[in-house]
């Protein structure tokens, strides 16, 4: 049984983790689209990032004044047992956040909607969000935070199945183009997709592709992983590049999450993760053991399932 200190004490440590250290496949990609932009005040935004983050690492600071809105993705092995069970996982992960808030420091962002109540600790209703999943054949859990801004750099349109891959386009090209103009985004970003599902599914979908999946990662439909690269190269090919200036540097990958829909529609949602690209993630196994990455393996064999039923061999041939 995974003891509830490990899971709060590793919960402590992916908040610090997320806050100031730049995953590996998203600064790579950073790198690149520096060693490529020509927009003069764009390549100078991308490197003084560069330097930011190399500072931030270096001093153990968070790397952005404005930390977002922590939130925590939880994957559950069918046969994990955890002490005190999913209300404790929950207090835990609570606990950690408003800790972190204190000792990382992070800015604490959340206030009711209407009365502005601030505990300073990122703690309150429906807050911090926690979002789980499943996976079968396991006795681990896996634990993701994500400092994900929490103003704007999204959008949602019900598109009609007429519309087809076209309108898809026209409505990514209209966000990243808003993003840029109005500030509503820090770019660049990793950008992800949510097609199909319900309304509210596709936003999930949209803000996990965003945010679950790391950089060169592709969808495994080959036709949706062409699109995934067509829209990156859209995105960069509207004369925007990092935070709205003139440039070629909007999007540094772009992930596409679909999910069955209403046949008389095709709803999408954009969303933008942000240019410090805030996630950390830890796998806590059965003997108490812990072992920390970046990637969050969030979109598995059995996540994307479309059958009925689930045959173990298929997740095994798959790993």
């Amino acid at each position: 049984m995974i003891p509830i200190s490990v899971v709060k004490e590793t919960a402590l440590t992916l908040m610090d983790k997320a806050a100031i250290d730049i995953p590996d496949d998203y600064l790579t990609g950073l790198k690149k689209a520096a060693d490529e932009e020509d927009g003069d005040l764009s390549s100078f935004v991308l490197h003084a990032m560069l330097e930011n983050y190399a500072a931030a690492k270096e001093d153990r600071r968070a790397m952005c004044a404005d930390t977002g809105v922590p939130r925590w993705y939880v994957k559950f092995g069918n046969e994990a047992q955890v002490q005190g069970g999913a209300i404790a996982i929950e207090e835990a992960l609570r606990g950690a956040t408003a800790e972190a808030t204190d000792g990382v420091p992070l800015r604490p962002n959340r206030v009711h909607p209407l009365w502005r109540t601030d505990h300073n600790n990122n703690v309150g209703l429906n807050a911090p969000e926690i979002e789980y999943s499943f996976e079968p054949d396991a006795d681990w859990v896996d634990i993701t935070t994500v400092h994900k801004g929490g103003l704007f750099g999204s959008d949602y349109r019900m598109l009609f199945p007429g519309d087809g891959i076209d309108g898809i386009k026209r409505f990514f090209l209209d966000c990243l183009v808003a993003f840029g103009k109005r500030g509503l985004a820090c770019q660049p970003a990793i950008i992800g997709v949510g097609l199909g599902g319900s309304k509210d599914t596709t936003m999930v979908l949209g803000k996990q592709a965003a945010c679950l999946r790391t950089v060169g990662d592709r969808n495994p439909d080959p036709k949706v992983a062409a699109l995934e690269l067509e829209l990156k190269e859209l995105g960069n090919s509207i004369g925007m590049g990092a935070m709205g200036f003139v440039g070629k540097s909007m999007v540094i990958d772009c992930h596409i999450e679909c999910g069955y829909c209403h046949t008389g529609g095709m709803p999408i949602s954009v969303h933008a993760f942000c240019l410090s690209s805030r996630r950390a993630v830890a796998r806590v196994y059965a003997d108490g053991r812990v072992k920390f990455r970046t990637d969050p393996s969030w979109f598995t064999p059995y996540m994307r399932r479309e059958t009925i039923g689930w045959e173990p061999e298929a997740l095994r041939k798959s790993i």
